[in-house]
């Protein structure tokens, strides 16, 4: 069951679940699009297709908040938004070790081999990288795991996932990136997003708390909103 934290006739903001791709791929596995549209059709008595166009992604194996557009218009203006930065994005994740020190802006230069879909992170620019901006928090450390809120403020692809790779300290089942993943559910997950409404002058304020699984039930501050 899809968990809608807001809508209105022009945006609606979910919770997407973990590995659940966010649009259709190559794997044929229901996506959060189709979910999306589907939900609008039978919620409106939408006659034919419901539109809902996606305007930002998350990885296939982490989750929380996303928001879809319910108009062109509106897909057209919060892309815009995003790609000018006007969109305040913050993220859990669980990183093995403490993570030092406890507050930190990290830059680096990721690349992406687009055939592999792997992304490489690199202290200096190199060709083909885009730069890639966080700054993080450390909030709890237990059992030699560390919970940190990431501010984004660049978007791009593995970012959060290569950036801590890069740092020494990768996420808590990060089968592409970490280790000792088997078995385990990445620890990253999409908490909180702020939108400039596409029509109205408001701020969209959206925020999801991650499920109370292994390991976000280690902590105390797992991010009740």
């Amino acid at each position: 069951m899809m968990e809608v934290l807001y809508e209105d006739n022009h945006v609606i903001g979910v919770v997407k679940p973990y590995n659940i791709p966010v649009q259709e791929d190559s794997s044929g596995d229901e996506d959060l699009l189709s979910m999306v549209k589907a939900y609008i059709k039978d919620r409106y008595n939408k006659p034919g297709k419901a539109f809902a166009a996606l305007v930002h992604r998350l990885d296939r194996p982490s989750g929380g908040v996303i928001i879809f557009a319910r108009t062109s218009k509106a897909a057209s203006r919060l892309r815009k938004a995003f790609n000018e930065r006007k969109v305040a994005k913050e993220y859990l994740c669980v990183a093995d070790g403490e993570v030092t020190p406890s507050e930190r802006k990290v830059v680096h230069y990721l690349r992406k081999d687009r055939e592999k879909n792997i992304v490489t992170a690199h202290k200096k620019e190199v060709e083909g990288s885009k730069k890639a901006v966080l700054s993080y928090r450390v909030l709890e450390v237990k059992n030699y795991l560390s919970l940190v809120r990431v501010t984004l403020e660049t978007g791009r692809s593995h970012q959060i996932r290569v950036q801590f790779k890069k740092i020494g300290h990768p996420l808590w089942g990060d089968h592409k990136y970490g280790r000792d993943a088997k078995g385990k559910q990445l620890a990253l997950w999409s908490y909180s997003l702020a939108v400039p409404h596409p029509v109205k002058d408001s701020t969209i304020n959206l925020c999801a708390s991650p499920p109370d699984i292994a390991p976000w039930n280690l902590f105390k501050e797992s991010g009740a909103c």
